[in-house]
């Protein structure tokens, strides 16, 4: 069974930084792309970034580009997404996810997924 655990959110003033965390086990870690979305209240749920299995390869959303970076540590079977400028509408829910596929950016194409970790962005 493929798990999901997302740490690393929290409370952050607009323009500092935040590390999201995603814990996950080896074979998910080296046979699956790996995904973050978020979604606010109210809001669809968007694309954030996508690692590939190589840990090379990357996606971003438009919203994101230039300010979140996803990487991956294989000795820890765990994705991170380091987020800086921070903007009040980043705030969400932001979730981790699996998918067997490569490129990927739309939630449908993501089989696993993580219970999610609220990031707020005050102002």
């Amino acid at each position: 069974q493929v798990q999901l655990v997302e740490s690393g959110g929290g409370l952050v003033q607009a323009g500092g930084s935040r590390r999201l965390s995603c814990a996950t086990s080896g074979r998910t870690f080296s046979s699956y792309a790996l995904g973050w979305f978020r979604q606010a209240p109210g809001k669809e749920r968007d694309f954030v970034a996508a690692i590939g299995w190589d840990g090379i390869s990357t996606r971003y959303g438009d919203s994101v580009k230039g300010r979140f970076t996803i990487s991956k540590d294989k000795a820890k079977n765990t994705m991170y997404l380091q987020m800086n400028s921070l903007k009040p509408g980043d705030t969400a829910v932001y979730s981790c996810a699996a998918s067997p596929y490569w490129p990927v950016s739309t939630a449908r194409e993501y089989t696993y997924w993580g219970q999610g970790t609220q990031v707020t962005v005050s102002s």
